[in-house]
């Protein structure tokens, strides 16, 4: 049994993660997180969070320029799919690009890397998140 000491938290810790794939076969990888307290991971959601609502609220103070100045049509304020999605992946890899400092695939850990695996392969990405939230909030590391 491990001694617990407090205020020497890890600097890192790794965990194997799986997730099914399209053909049906079960993806693994091992990722190598980065440590924070539960009160620093809720300081980098909230970080996260801000420059989300910074996006939105500066398309919106745009829109509302451009209607302001009486153009016809009133910008459509909805995002288009692909403009959506690219969003999404943008910021997925950023959070990851901020809490893994390494992984076992055969690329190098690094942006280029990252923005390939949420374009091919999501629920990889996802997972990735999700296991680090879990593990930053609820301490555990298993299922």
């Amino acid at each position: 049994m491990a001694k617990i000491i407090l205020g020497k938290p890890p600097k890192s810790f790794t965990k194997e993660l799986s997730f099914p794939m399209l053909d049906g076969t079960v993806g693994t990888m091992k990722i190598t997180y980065k440590y924070r307290s539960r009160k620093e991971f809720a300081a980098f959601v909230d970080g996260m969070l801000d420059v989300i609502k910074a996006d939105g609220e500066a398309e919106i103070a745009a829109a509302k320029a451009v209607i302001a100045e009486g153009v016809e049509p009133a910008p459509n304020l909805g995002a288009s799919e692909s403009t959506t999605n690219e969003k999404n992946a943008t910021r997925q890899a950023d959070y990851i690009m901020d809490v893994v400092e390494g992984w076992n695939l055969d690329v190098p850990f690094d942006r280029e890397a990252v923005e390939q695996l949420v374009d091919e392969l999501p629920l990889a990405a996802t997972t990735i998140i999700q296991s680090y939230r879990t593990a930053m909030t609820e301490g555990r590391l298993g299922n």
